[in-house]
């Protein structure tokens, strides 16, 4: 008589052990998507979340072609042989949600391979005066700006 009630006991701890476990896997597939969208958060579809900033956050950039510069040094893998390189003035623009400091930069660099990827228009946008980040121009983005030679881009 014993042998029958200690199945039934292992055969409940079983399901209560399965339900457990399906229960965990429904709360990590819900939780995985929620993680992606966290990780990728940067400028999404016209969203572009705001940095922590003592004080004013739309400072005209000074020094904005030389940080353009530096950060396009250690940005590109092959900085030397930029062909076309031109840079718009920095002005207030629609960056996501918000106005921010921002320009458009074009070139046309040289890929891993040895060719050249053809010319790109890229946004760069400043918080507090100083780079923050740059992101490929959408057809939008640098419509209507003027464009300035930049040589010294041309020279890395």
């Amino acid at each position: 008589m014993a042998a029958p009630e200690n199945c039934r006991v292992q055969v409940f701890n079983q399901a209560k052990t399965v339900l457990m476990v399906s229960r965990a896997v429904r709360f990590i597939a819900l939780l995985c998507p929620l993680i992606v969208a966290a990780a990728c958060n940067r400028y999404i579809e016209g969203h572009y979340p705001q940095g922590t900033v003592q004080g004013e956050a739309n400072i005209l950039p000074a020094n904005y072609r030389a940080d353009t510069l530096a950060f396009l040094r250690t940005y590109l893998n092959d900085p030397r042989g930029i062909r076309d390189a031109a840079i718009s003035e920095p002005a207030l623009r629609d960056v996501g949600r918000t106005k921010r400091y921002a320009l458009c930069v074009r070139f046309n660099a040289r890929k891993s391979a040895g060719g050249y990827e053809g010319t790109k228009d890229r946004l760069i946008v400043f918080l507090a005066g100083k780079l923050d980040t740059m992101i490929e121009a959408r057809r939008d983005d640098c419509s209507g700006v003027t464009y300035q030679p930049f040589p010294e881009l041309e020279r890395l």
